[in-house]
């Protein structure tokens, strides 16, 4: 695929899968072009060309919002929370619409024992938790939705390495249910941890794609290369 912002042209030729139960990381610098990839991929951005597939069908002109009913769930960089509503109220306005009534007891339950923190603070109002407890939040909404992909949208910026681990167990706990995710993400170590795929972007470009265990060395060539523009 290819997308642009106006003038600028953010991707060229962008081409790789994420297929199911898999976890791939999408690396690259500042500016690579990885959050553009994940809002292109779940309709926040349109493609100027090129497709978006998901199972097999074509959704490159389709509406983020029926993306998402489709199963594929964007989870940005930031907080993404009802900052005036309580842990407890969040967990419930996004637990209702993905479950329905009738299973939201279970569901709630299903989301405190996987994530205690949020169980400790149900009564807390969201905009007075951490940055990383708010993406925690954010991701607890996700986990009952039984989501077919989660692209996970630089969730580890500016948070401290404890507060990290917490949104990783987060992933790997939505994956354990069946998702396969799309890592976007900087901390190259901590994703290539997680990911049985990785690809390797720069300059709005795939440089490289392949098993995690060889992208730290292409990353260091790419370096040494300068990040050469794609041509």
């Amino acid at each position: 695929m290819n997308a642009s912002y106006s003038t600028y042209r953010a991707l060229f030729d962008v081409s790789f899968s994420v297929p199911a139960g898999t976890i791939v990381a999408l690396l690259g610098a500042n500016g690579a072009g990885k959050s553009t990839v994940a809002r292109v991929a779940t309709g926040l951005v349109a493609a100027t060309s090129g497709k978006v597939l998901v199972g097999g069908r074509d959704v490159t002109r389709t509406a983020a919002h029926r993306i998402a009913r489709m199963g594929v769930f964007h989870v940005p960089e930031g907080r993404g929370v009802f900052a005036d509503l309580d842990v407890e109220e969040n967990l419930r306005l996004a637990l209702r619409r993905r479950v329905g009534a009738r299973h939201l007891a279970e569901a709630m339950e299903r989301a405190y024992t996987t994530f205690p923190v949020l169980a400790a603070r149900r009564h807390q109002q969201a905009g007075t938790l951490s940055g990383g407890e708010q993406r925690i939040l954010s991701l607890a909404g996700v986990l009952e939705a039984a989501p077919k992909l989660v692209i996970a949208d630089e969730l580890s910026l500016g948070l401290a390495p404890v507060i990290v681990d917490g949104v990783y167990e987060g992933l790997k706990a939505i994956h354990a249910r069946g998702a396969a995710l799309l890592v976007v993400e900087q901390q190259v170590d901590r994703a290539l941890s997680l990911a049985t795929h990785a690809v390797l972007l720069a300059r709005g470009a795939v440089h490289w794609q392949g098993p995690p265990q060889q992208a730290r060395a292409e990353m260091e060539e790419l370096l040494a290369a300068g990040y050469a523009p794609p041509v």
